[in-house]
């Protein structure tokens, strides 16, 4: 699976951005996908994800309200659009997607990563 983003940029405070993310290669068995981001120097944190299953989402607490994730699944893309933005925001966004594979010996999961695009949020 390789996975493509793209849409970070530099915005002002208050603005909005959507990011996307395209999915490439056996994506039929992809299961879940999301959102991570990362400060130079600080732990990735998950921002959203989304079941390929029902679509469930969810969301971290300081994002919630603001961000909102989906996927298109008939493009192999997904999206976060974000909305009243803060300096806060900003860090360099990955797309996740997790692979699930049933062998013999059990479920066997795969993590994939985008190379991250750069979200400015000036104040």
């Amino acid at each position: 699976v390789q996975l493509v983003e793209s849409g970070g940029g530099l915005v002002q405070a208050g603005g909005s951005l959507r990011l996307s993310c395209a999915a490439s290669g056996n994506t039929f068995t992809i299961d879940a996908m999301g959102w991570y981001r990362q400060v130079h120097g600080n732990q990735r944190e998950l921002v959203a994800g989304i079941t390929s299953g029902d679509g469930s989402t969810n969301y971290a607490d300081s994002v919630q309200g603001r961000f909102t994730i989906s996927r298109d699944k008939a493009k192999n893309t997904m999206y976060l659009q974000m909305n009243s933005l803060k300096p806060e925001d900003t860090a360099v966004y990955y797309c996740y997607a997790r692979r699930t594979i049933v062998t013999m010996m059990g479920p066997e999961e795969y993590d994939y990563w985008g190379q991250g695009t750069q979200v400015t949020v000036s104040s």
